[in-house]
């Protein structure tokens, strides 16, 4: 993957008004602090059931991309899972909640950004639906669009930017 800035990239695409910013809402935890590629989305609400799931197989490159509402009761991933990710090539995951083990979490060559901590797991009651529309941060993020995540923070866009 090639090094990008996402200030220099809207600096370069400023005519784009396709490319959207989410507001500053998310944290780094993992110790990738720039990752991108496509979106893959789950609408969770306090169950990271289908996040395991979809961690377990192939990542592909993509960024999973986690409503769970902004809830700060749970934590919608963990070390194990994040580790899952790595394994499974996933470039980044980005959850509107909370993650837990962040201290481990930060030394796995992954990209991961939540809203915050809590050491409480998740409920487990297998809901959540995949590759939906999300909406959060003043952002939608549609399966199949791309993320590019840096230490400023979180664009999406329809089509892959030059980096």
């Amino acid at each position: 993957m090639s090094t990008f800035c996402n200030a220099d990239l809207l600096d370069k695409y400023d005519n784009d008004r396709t490319i959207q910013v989410a507001q500053p809402l998310f944290t780094h935890y993992g110790s990738k602090c720039q990752f991108s590629g496509l979106i893959k989305t789950l609408d969770a609400f306090e169950d990271n059931t289908k996040v395991r799931k979809l961690l377990e197989g192939p990542g592909d490159g993509h960024v999973l991309v986690v409503d769970s509402k902004g809830s700060t009761r749970f934590a919608m991933l963990g070390d194990q899972l994040a580790l899952l990710a790595v394994q499974n090539n996933w470039a980044g995951v980005l959850i509107h909640g909370c993650l837990r083990d962040s201290a481990i979490i930060k030394t796995l060559p992954i990209g991961v950004m939540a809203l915050n901590t809590c050491p409480r797991k998740s409920v487990k009651q297998q809901k959540g639906t995949v590759d939906v529309e999300l909406n959060f941060a003043g952002v939608s993020f549609r399966p199949g669009e791309y993320i590019y995540a840096d230490e400023d923070g979180v664009l999406v866009t329809e089509k892959p930017l030059d980096i």
